[in-house]
């Protein structure tokens, strides 16, 4: 079911200059950024952005996130980030593969998990929200 296109989504970017380090490597705490730019991307195919996510009562940490490095990206690398949901029952796991473009190598893996938190109250949710369900084309 979740080979469906609709779960996952690709962004292209190239690697700007304010995101290296002295020696040209981008510094690791934005692949979390490349990230979040396709996790949004994906989350908007069925409707269910940020906005939508708020509007329909519920916020969505990020509760657990890893990142492992196979190869560094450098100023200018032209790179393909995709993400695709890989679990959505009781909480939202996205698994992330970042590529070079040019050779198409694989460079980084990751992945994020979110949980659903009912906006007025606080109060963590042990079942995924139905609007989530419904979003997706998982429930009537």
């Amino acid at each position: 079911m979740l080979t469906d296109p609709r779960f996952s989504a690709e962004i292209d970017m190239t690697v700007p200059f304010h995101d290296v380090d002295a020696m040209g490597v981008v510094w690791h705490g934005h692949y979390l950024r490349y990230m979040e730019i396709a996790r949004e991307a994906l989350l908007n195919q069925f409707n269910y952005g940020y906005r939508q996510m708020e509007a329909s009562g519920y916020l969505w940490p990020v509760v657990d996130a890893r990142v492992k490095y196979r190869a560094p990206l450098t100023f200018e690398q032209p790179v393909r980030v995709q993400a695709r949901v890989e679990e959505y029952e009781n909480r939202l796991r996205i698994g992330y593969s970042i590529f070079d473009r040019t050779s198409g190598n694989k460079t980084t893996t990751g992945y994020t998990i979110q949980v659903a938190v009912e906006r007025q109250s606080r109060e963590l949710c042990f079942v995924s929200p139905r609007v989530l369900l419904q979003r997706m084309g998982m429930a009537q």
